[in-house]
């Protein structure tokens, strides 16, 4: 459990030195919510201005987290520039430990540059209900524990900067755009019934509607009233790529070389 620990502090450690990146994702989610959120929310009806305008900035919550979980894949490629990875693996650590701290550090660190971003949307939006609160932001642990795994998982599968940035380029924009995060469900499905199919089962549209229903916009969620659903979708993916980085993770690093 302390070398678990030693990972996850490490990583937290490491994040804090990317003032500068940091910055920019709060200048990039004020510019999301100031502008965009603001411009989007007056193409609707009227009468709906002010609830999607609350939709979008959970949208946004949950991209700025799903971003900020994806940055610890860059990370791995940066160590092994500088020759960090090699360092870890002589580590008296084993490669499960590494891997899985790996992914709740990501996880938590993201957790914590979001805190402010989570604050200043419930405060926009307001908060109806603690409890649901508290069960979405669990949920939204997992989800960023399990983007932070499949971000290693690619990292260490390509073994290529350059791979990575295009793929994690390209997953992006499809994850991203085939969710609810920035459009109901109900907008999917009248532009094409395939993706409001893909969209059902996207991690990012569970993180969005638990997201919401915790914060008490039950307008437009995808899944029921309780998103039971959203749950286990968000605990299988959580696990799903948590035991793929260790397995990939164990294989393609035999031997301890990154090349």
């Amino acid at each position: 459990m302390r070398k678990l620990l030693f990972v996850v502090e490490r990583d937290l450690r490491t994040f804090l030195q990317f003032k500068v990146l940091i910055i920019m994702r709060g200048i990039w989610f004020a510019a999301q919510v100031a502008f965009f959120g603001l411009i989007a929310s007056r193409m609707v009806v009227p009468e709906l201005a002010d609830i999607y305008f609350e939709y979008y900035i959970a949208g946004v919550v949950v991209m700025t987290l799903y971003s900020s979980s994806v940055f610890i894949g860059y990370d791995l490629f940066e160590e092994a520039e500088h020759g960090v990875f090699e360092y870890l693996l002589s580590l008296p650590i084993s490669r499960k430990e590494l891997v899985v701290g790996r992914s709740i550090g990501g996880g938590v660190r993201s957790f914590i540059f979001v805190g402010p971003i989570i604050a200043i949307a419930l405060y926009v939006i307001g908060l109806a209900n603690p409890v649901n609160l508290l069960i979405a932001l669990s949920a939204l642990f997992l989800f960023a524990f399990g983007v932070s795994g499949m971000s290693i998982t690619i990292a260490v599968s390509l073994k290529s900067g350059d791979r990575f940035d295009i793929l994690m380029g390209v997953v992006n924009a499809l994850i991203v755009r085939l969710s609810t995060t920035m459009y109901p469900q109900s907008f999917v499905q009248r532009a094409s019934g395939t993706y409001a199919i893909i969209s059902q089962f996207n991690p990012v549209t569970f993180a969005s509607d638990l997201f919401r229903w915790g914060a008490g916009i039950e307008r437009y969620l995808t899944m029921n009233p309780m998103p039971l659903a959203a749950i286990v979708g968000l605990v299988i993916f959580f696990f799903t790529f948590t035991l793929i980085g260790v397995t990939i993770y164990e294989r393609r690093l035999e031997g301890g070389g990154w090349q």
